[in-house]
């Protein structure tokens, strides 16, 4: 009886960090690394189809940073249902960018935003 607690237990942690590395803040942090490091396969993970063909459109127009801390920082945060808005800042821009975020399946993804739609901040 006891073990099977512990394995609840366990269990339980186990799905609570995963629910936390899902969060819109997080996947933001992921895409904008896998953007400036170069990294196809998380970018492509971590965002729509529409999402992807944009970022990896921009990454063929950009040199690749030297270095490869992003310094990313969450500056402000909006969810409402499943739309999420992000504002951050990395090493690498000088002013802070913004990602909209949708949930699909369970899962947020960054997605592209049409040119006159404002983010709540």
């Amino acid at each position: 009886m006891k073990n099977l607690l512990v394995l609840a237990f366990i269990m339980m942690l186990l799905s609570c960090s995963e629910a936390n590395d899902t969060a819109p803040a997080k996947v933001a942090e992921i895409v904008a690394e896998s953007f400036y490091q170069g990294n196809d396969v998380a970018l492509k993970e971590h965002t729509t189809a529409e999402g992807y063909a944009n970022f990896s459109n921009l990454q063929k127009m950009f040199a690749k940073p030297k270095s490869s801390k992003t310094n990313f920082k969450l500056i402000d945060q909006d969810i409402k249902d499943d739309v999420a808005w992000v504002k951050y800042s990395t090493a690498y821009d000088k002013t802070p960018g913004v990602f909209k975020l949708v949930k699909l399946d369970g899962r947020w993804k960054v997605t592209v935003r049409t040119p006159r739609e404002q983010a709540p901040f």
